[in-house]
């Protein structure tokens, strides 16, 4: 062996275990049989994504490490966590459908009788380290072993704010399956998962879990955990359906006219779960604004829906150069000027989209900055932009049972054939 490749080696080993690994043997073949694939990597949907900071390293840093935002970017107060607890989520949802947001990406969806677990994150960094890298903002709602059984854990890819080592490898200790896009399975195997329990699916493949249908869907944004990305690795957003009821979670995207497509194949959905943090102008391919994000759930619903929007991929890590409150206000301008329903639930908080009662105050306030020009008046967000009424609940229902009809005369129901985030940790 040469000198250099001692040295490969070397490096190799001392790399640490939260890196995963590259996928190889059949699992490499069927990567490379995959439609989506091209030229040695994965291709995004609509072309090439800028997925580094657009413009000079110093102009970026310039933005970053101004004295004056730099202080907005992180709440200055105690962030209102929903004191969850395991009777909060042991009753059956009355509607049939409860999701409870844990903070960032992190999703557990009650469907019809099922419970399936989007993008868990229970670490207090998302890096490879525990000693560096993005720090939770805010404690974790309930600790994982309290959640109670799962079905199935969905995961959109495997930077580390959406693939979380200590998470998986808890969650490998239990009879739990996952369904995780193309190549990903390459890490939980490493981490302990058994291959028996991986559903791995390219863009457009379904698989059956109980009565839940899960679908993998495009996205547009990249993939990578070491410090050689080899782009082997698929990232996707999310479709599940069960017996009466539909979701829909994004994952990390860009905006893109996939949308419309997943929308008039899948939908529309008594909730999508949309990406509205972590945007930038110096990376404006791979993450959505909350405008984009409006845009993207109006896309998927086909139209003005009933079906509401759960804003996610904000408020736990400080991942990008805007406010930290910022998503949240976008998410509420964007539904007010579209007149659409959201919902605002504090991490850790409960709520059924087609019942009453969903959680409609900006909690943020009371943790972040006051904008120089104070904070918009609160009727913006209870009479316009959010709509609980018993009326919109009754039209989500409507629209899913006429959906199913016509899927059901169609006769379409089947199953379907890097780096970490390029922000500065911290």
């Amino acid at each position: 062996m040469s000198v250099f490749g001692s040295l490969s080696s070397g490096l190799h080993s001392l790399q640490p275990d939260a890196f995963g690994v590259d996928p190889s043997g059949e699992r490499l073949a069927r990567i490379r049989r995959s439609p989506h694939f091209k030229d040695g990597v994965f291709q995004n949907p609509g072309g090439e994504a800028r997925i580094r900071p657009s413009g000079s390293t110093l102009e970026f840093a310039k933005v970053f490490f101004d004295k004056d935002e730099r202080p907005r970017r992180s709440p200055k107060g105690t962030i209102p966590v929903h004191p969850t607890t395991l009777a909060d989520i042991a009753k059956p949802p009355v509607t049939g459908l409860r999701l409870t947001w844990m903070g960032h990406s992190s999703v557990l969806a009650e469907i019809d009788g099922h419970r399936v677990l989007f993008d868990p994150v229970w670490g207090e960094r998302c890096s490879p380290f525990p000693f560096a890298g993005p720090k939770r903002l805010h404690p974790v709602p309930l600790p994982l072993a309290a959640l109670g059984p799962v079905d199935v854990v969905v995961i959109s890819h495997d930077h580390y704010d959406h693939l979380d080592m200590p998470t998986i490898k808890a969650l490998a200790g239990t009879d739990t399956l996952f369904a995780v896009p193309l190549g990903v399975g390459a890490h939980l195997e490493h981490w302990g998962v058994s291959a028996d329990r991986l559903r791995e699916l390219d863009w457009h493949e379904a698989t059956k879990v109980g009565g839940l249908t899960l679908t993998a869907t495009p996205a547009r944004h990249f993939c990578g955990r070491g410090l050689r990305n080899t782009q082997h690795t698929l990232w996707a957003s999310w479709v599940v359906e069960g017996e009466a009821h539909r979701v829909y979670h994004s994952g990390d995207t860009g905006y893109f006219d996939g949308f419309k497509e997943i929308g008039a194949e899948h939908g529309p959905f008594d909730a999508t779960m949309i990406q509205i943090g972590a945007y930038s102008d110096f990376w404006p391919d791979i993450h959505m604004t909350p405008e984009e994000g409006m845009r993207a759930h109006l896309d998927l619903q086909g139209g003005p829906s009933a079906g509401l929007m759960l804003p996610i991929h904000w408020a736990t890590f400080n991942l990008a150069t805007h406010a930290w409150a910022e998503p949240g206000e976008g998410t509420i301008a964007a539904a007010r000027a579209q007149g659409t329903r959201i919902a605002l639930p504090r991490p850790g908080e409960p709520f059924e989209p087609t019942g009453e009662g969903v959680p409609v105050e900006p909690w943020w306030r009371t943790a972040a900055a006051a904008p120089s020009g104070g904070w918009p008046a609160a009727e913006l967000v209870t009479e316009v932009a959010i709509k609980t009424t018993s009326e919109g609940a009754a039209r989500a229902q409507e629209d899913a049972a006429d959906a199913e009809a016509s899927k059901d005369a169609a006769g379409s129901e089947g199953e379907g054939s890097g780096e970490p985030e390029t922000v500065p940790a911290g």
